[in-house]
């Protein structure tokens, strides 16, 4: 064999290999899912909750999020109704989005209040894994000790969570980026405070960004610990309040696909929940409904 024809094929046998080895690193695992968070149709919900979500199953979607729990009420409807609705049509709610605040904590029991209580029970009832808290109030980030205080308030609702099956998570904007205490972002002592067997984060790929945030450098940092991601696309906007909004997923700055497969691969997520919030112009159900499709192509069903 000519050291030419051997050069040509070790090189096409090096880039099989390479493939079949990303390959294995791209497989799906155990768990893992496509879902939308339904703030992203949020009008739509508003108008016609049924109708909306028969839209959204009818595009393909198997998981919903919610962002609407009021007076024990998901969007108007108990937990035990809108179960029904959801096994009517077919999806899942594996996660959800409920503000946990002080209101919540009763520091003289050392022990949560019945609203938080009533929050987990109706979570699992409506199948839910993760409980998650998309805010921190202001008050609760003005300093190392009050922040330390409330993460331990986290490691106790994921203990209470876990009677029930679940698991308590937590959810990023851009402000536990920009905002440092002691020096530190605020997102590092999220992480840094919390059990990770009792809280899981919700890496919001996209809201960090006008914040500094950058999903790459925290996935390699801390691996593992996101086990839901809200998969999200950025363009930068100018004459807002903003810097950057949302849109269709591969048509911002954001290379979600590459930070998506190295969420598979060690930020140990298995929950890829899409979210855009602004539309430029597109119908939002007709936005969800091309992330869909984008998504899927990426090889995430």
């Amino acid at each position: 064999m000519k050291r030419r024809d051997f050069l040509q094929k070790g090189a096409m046998a090096l880039a099989a290999s390479t493939a079949l080895s990303h390959d294995l690193f791209a497989a799906k695992k155990k768990g893992e899912l496509v879902g939308v968070q339904l703030y992203s149709v949020r009008a739509d919900m508003q108008k016609d909750p049924m109708g909306t979500l028969k839209k959204v199953a009818e595009m393909g979607y198997k998981n919903v999020e919610h962002a609407n729990y009021v007076n024990r009420k998901f969007y108007g409807y108990s937990a035990t109704e809108f179960k029904k609705i959801l096994d009517d049509l077919g999806l899942k709610m594996p996660s959800g989005h409920t503000v946990m605040g002080k209101q919540h904590w009763d520091e003289a029991k050392g022990d949560f209040t019945d609203l938080w209580k009533q929050t987990v029970e109706d979570a699992a009832i409506c199948g839910q894994q993760y409980v998650i808290s998309p805010w921190l109030d202001v008050s609760l980030r003005k300093d190392m000790d009050s922040l330390k205080r409330f993460m331990d308030v986290f490691n106790k609702s994921g203990e209470l969570c876990q009677k029930s099956g679940m698991k308590y998570g937590y959810h990023n904007h851009d402000f536990e980026f920009s905002l440092k205490l002691n020096a530190i972002p605020v997102y590092d002592l999220i992480l840094q405070n919390t059990d990770p067997k009792l809280v899981i984060q919700q890496l919001d790929i996209g809201n960090m960004y006008g914040g500094g945030g950058r999903a790459a450098d925290l996935l390699k940092r801390y691996p593992g610990r996101f086990e839901s991601m809200h998969v999200k696309d950025e363009i930068a906007v100018t004459g807002a309040n903003e810097k950057y909004e949302s849109a269709v997923l591969g048509t911002g700055i954001i290379n979600v696909k590459e930070i998506i497969d190295m969420g598979r691969k060690s930020g140990g997520t298995t929950h890829f929940i899409i979210e855009q919030e602004s539309y430029q112009g597109k119908a939002p159900l007709d936005s969800i409904k091309e992330d869909l499709v984008i998504i899927n192509k990426w090889g995430y069903k």
